[in-house]
């Protein structure tokens, strides 16, 4: 990935099965460690390696069921607030999933869950902020399990930190978007691109950021996004006409994510693209 500082993530194929709780294991064993590793995720070899003077270690989960990632996001933030792991981000896509987060109001859904459960399609209630949000392949997904007082960074400036990522990860792409006061994520024009929602807990975090690339887009229809009456989803496929390398496009926010919450990064959130200043505890929409 063109630095040695990048949390490099190689492929290789492999017959061997997906097991997530062994995962979840090996991973923390290897930020811990500073040890390479291979994890098995359907059926594909994702070899992680951690650079200690990054003191950043980027994981690619692949395709992997939101409640297992949800369960190995809670075992990181454990052992980051001990101290044991270093800051890790976990990237992902997960299978169609609709998350319900604590703000109840924001929870609406427009179907049933007999007929969510037809289409296969998960609903999971979680302790994120914001409402509802829904994931699914070609949406790309990461969660930041980093330490804010350690980083030096607060709530606010740590959510214009995702949203700086993200436009600039989408400009890229050949997508211009901005932030828009007052609802944390990313928008074009009128059409909302990406959706945060985080939690902090003793000053670490977890949950993080979905922006939407080439997924299919008619999960939102299933539900009120965000709980925002008339919003519009697009995805940057959307938007450009164009097909993307899920795999190149996971490259590039590799190098994003060092650049900015990396603790060699001389990032200064101060400097960032202007938005609005968001009250301590912002969350999604």
């Amino acid at each position: 990935m063109g630095s040695s500082c990048l949390g490099s993530i190689g492929l290789r194929q492999s017959s061997q099965p997906f097991y997530l709780d062994p995962i979840a294991r090996l991973v923390a064993e290897s930020v811990a460690q500073n040890a390479t590793v291979r994890a098995i995720i359907r059926g594909m070899d994702r070899v992680v390696e951690e650079n200690r003077a990054c003191a950043l270690s980027i994981v690619d989960c692949g395709l992997a069921e939101y409640r297992r990632v949800l369960e190995l996001q809670g075992q990181l933030q454990e052992q980051r607030r001990a101290g044991v792991i270093a800051d890790t981000v976990l990237i992902v896509e997960h299978p169609a999933v609709i998350t319900l987060g604590a703000r109840k109001t924001a929870n609406r859904l427009l179907t049933d869950a007999e007929e969510l459960a037809r289409r296969g399609i998960d609903v999971v209630e979680i302790r994120r902020g914001g409402g509802a949000t829904a994931h699914n392949p070609g949406q790309l997904v990461f969660y930041p399990i980093v330490h804010l007082q350690e980083l030096r960074l607060g709530v606010n400036e740590y959510v214009r930190t995702l949203e700086a990522i993200g436009i600039e990860l989408l400009a890229g792409l050949g997508v211009e978007s901005a932030r828009r006061k007052g609802f944390p994520g990313l928008w074009v024009g009128e059409r909302k691109i990406a959706s945060i929602g985080v939690r902090v807990s003793r000053s670490v975090t977890c949950h993080g950021m979905a922006i939407n690339i080439q997924n299919d887009l008619s999960i939102f229809n299933l539900m009120v996004p965000c709980g925002l009456d008339g919003v519009v989803m697009t995805s940057a496929q959307k938007e450009t006409g164009r097909t993307y390398d899920m795999e190149q496009i996971k490259k590039q926010l590799a190098r994003l994510l060092h650049r900015y919450v990396g603790r060699g990064s001389s990032h200064d959130p101060s400097d960032m693209a202007s938005g609005d200043a968001r009250p301590t505890g912002a969350r999604e929409p």
